[in-house]
Parts: structure tokens; sequence; C-alpha cells
């Protein structure tokens, strides 16, 4: 197959891409058609890599009011919602609502995706349910599932047992959650754990770092410190650390030079945090998003992630990636021209960094030829206009497309 006339990632020269059996065979700028291919001309059409989604809760998606609603809107009670919900939970229950959303995600041009998963359940239903779906969708999507205690490793009662059997059914990544551990001490030890259990068993890292206003929230200089120490550095991700928001400057700092040498990743989300962060300020009134200029400045890799899709801690979603970057860019003043041209790297090339896709990911020659298209020239102009998806390519096979609407005004 043979496509024309296509603007990859930002280009203004437009080139064609060959695909065979499923990769990328060639890319350039006057490619003739063999006899018999099927040529695509996509018109001058934005090409990027497939979308990825960094951060999501799988598990918990379309829930949202069942069976209370979060009425404060906060990290806490949303956590606590989830626990009277955890109740009814059945493998058919998730399977018929995680199907609907990877859907949802699909027409959006998503073919990666992170969840974590909550294993502070005694019958770990959602983890077995979860890594059964990994098969059953791997045509559609790619999923990396995190073993996530959302109630605590050293706080909920045989956590560490329960995250080590995760690990052991299959999860991809190891998690934490040290902000809600019940003390200091708490939050320390299960990071040590938990990186400690992602080491020997050769697993990723993504931990719930922080995410809270309270600037005495510290575990992110646990977490780097230990990434550098057990050599496991860019296998870690550092998710939310909106604390950093409320961080004193000279902290900062000091603290810069720890995350650079440990070149852990990190992903903010923008929805979900201008949502729940800044619930006990009056005005001032903090947007709680981590420093991703800050550290986008530095070096270090950041991604954007939806988080919640329509559950007890975020009432809405559709797993469009663009919401996510569109309100990332607002909050984190990242409005510059180049930095609204090069902010589909959020969700794309570095997220696939976070979920360590190497080279299996990425327009190239000899990769897996997976792709989107969009109805824009650039990425300025596709995030501007809420541009449609047109189509979405995974390995050489067309698995969603969209009709852009048309509309006209009739006074």
């Amino acid at each position: 197959m043979l496509f024309q006339n296509a603007l990859i990632e930002n280009s203004t020269t437009t080139t064609c891409i060959r695909v065979e059996n499923g990769r990328f065979a060639a890319i350039g700028p006057e490619l003739t058609p063999n006899p018999g291919e099927e040529v695509v001309d996509l018109q001058s059409k934005l090409v990027l890599p497939p979308f990825i989604e960094s951060h999501v809760h799988l598990d918990t998606c379309l829930t949202a009011g069942d069976p209370v609603w979060n009425m404060s809107g906060t990290l806490f009670e949303g956590i606590e919602c989830w626990a009277k919900r955890k109740e009814k939970l059945s493998k058919a229950d998730i399977k018929e609502r995680v199907n609907r959303a990877v859907r949802m995600y699909a027409t959006h041009g998503v073919q990666h995706i992170r969840t974590h998963v909550d294993v502070t359940d005694p019958s770990l239903v959602a983890m077995e349910t979860m890594l059964e779906l990994r098969e059953e969708l791997r045509e559609l999507v790619d999923i990396q599932v995190v073993a996530f205690p959302q109630e605590g490793i050293l706080s909920y009662p045989n956590g560490k047992q329960l995250m080590t059997d995760a690990v052991k059914m299959g999860a991809d990544a190891v998690g934490a959650i040290p902000h809600f551990e019940f003390t200091r001490e708490y939050s320390v030890e299960s990071l040590n754990f938990a990186l400690r259990l992602a080491a020997e068993n050769d697993k990723l890292v993504d931990v719930h770092c922080d995410e809270i206003d309270d600037e005495a929230s510290r575990g992110l200089e646990t977490v780097a410190a230990r990434a550098l120490e057990l050599g496991l550095f860019d296998k870690v991700t550092a998710s939310h650390t909106t604390a950093m928001h409320s961080y004193n400057n000279a902290y900062v700092v000091r603290l810069m030079r720890l995350l650079k040498m440990s070149r852990i990743n990190f992903v903010s989300n923008p929805l979900v945090n201008t949502h729940l962060q800044g619930r006990m300020d009056t005005y001032p009134k903090r947007r709680g998003v981590t420093r991703v200029k800050e550290l986008t400045a530095e070096g270090l890799n950041v991604s954007f992630g939806q988080d919640d899709i329509f559950d007890p801690w975020y009432p809405m979603g559709v797993g469009n990636p663009r919401d996510v970057v569109f309100m990332g860019l607002h909050v984190c003043q990242m409005m510059g021209y180049q930095e609204i041209m090069d902010s589909y790297k959020f969700i794309t090339t570095n997220a696939a960094k976070t979920l360590h896709l190497g080279e299996e990911y990425g327009i190239e020659v000899g990769r897996p030829a997976s792709f989107v298209v969009m109805d824009a020239k650039n990425y300025y102009d596709a995030l501007s206009a809420n541009a449609v998806m047109l189509c979405s390519y995974r390995k050489g096979r067309k698995i969603a497309e969209n009709v852009p609407a048309s509309s006209k005004v009739l006074a």
C-alpha cells in the first residue's frame, strides 16, 4: 500500500509512505506505485505516530455516580466512592466497560494504553480481568498493566502480598501511592518495597506520586533516589507530582539535580488534577498541575494522560487526547507557537519513552506501520480547530475512521 502526499509530524513538504507486511517499507518524496499496489492520497494531511494514553484507570472507567457521586470533587472522596463500587466488581462488569472505553479511545487514534489497576482487593478480580483483556484487545490496542495499590501498600491489609501476587500474575509495572499511606514512614517504606519488587522482577515502575497540594508531601525525592540507586533510571515514572506545584523554589532547585541524575519520566494529568487540586484553597486558588514547563526545560521526559473517564475522580471524558493537551497547554502556560506545534509529543514520542516502546514505535522504515491522519496541515491547526482524526492505521490495517462534520450558517 502506498500513501501519497503526507505531511509527517508538522513537515511542510509532502512525502510518500509505503507499507508492506504491516511495516513501513519506504518513506520518501517520490515513490512510484508498484503494479497493482493500492494507492491512498492523503491530500496534504498531517500524519503522526499513533496516540498514546500514558495514564488511565480502565478498571474504574464509566462508573461515575454508581453507587454515589463524588460531591466534594476531592481525590479522597473519590477513593471512598470507589471503595463502595468495588463491592460490585465482576469480570463481566469490567470487560463490558473496558471494551466500551477502549473503542472510544480508538476513535481518537489511541493505540497504546497504560492502565493502573487497583489491587487493594483480596480477590484481585480487576487485575485478572485486565490481563485477559490485554490479550483479547491486542488487535486494537497495546495495553500495559500497572499493579496499583489504590488504598496503600502498608496502609491496606496484606498490601505487600497483594502487590507481589499481582506481579506474579503478569502485571507489566509496579505502582505505589505514597501520599495516601498513613505515615511518612509508611510512605518511604512503600516506595522502597515497590521499587525493589520491580527491580527483582524486571518490571517497569509507575508511582502515583504526591498527588496532593501539601508541599510537605515529598515522595518524589525518594522515588528518584531509589531509581538512581537501583539503576532503574527511565524504567521509573512519577505520575501526577502535583505537590511540586506547591514546593518552594529553593527546594525545587535542589530536587531538580536529583531528578536529572535519576532520568525518571513524568506523567501529568491536566484535566483531572485541575479538577481535583486546590479544593482546600480559598483564594488565591492553586492550579495544582506539576511543573511541566520547568521539567521539560531541564530535559526531563514528560507526557500527558487522561487519568479518568467518567468515574469517581472525574465526571467527564471521552478518551480524546486532544482534550488533555489543550488543557495542559493552558494551565501550564505553554502557549507559544512552537510549544503548541510540538505539544503532540506529550501524547506520542514522549509517551512512547514513558511506556518503553522502543524500536516498535514511530514513523521510520522497518517499524510497525502504525499512524494516524489528522484533518489539518500541522498540529497547531489540529489543536486549535479541534480537527478530526480521519483514520488510524495499526500495523498497516485501518482500525478506525471518522468523517468530518459539515455545518453552515443559515442566517
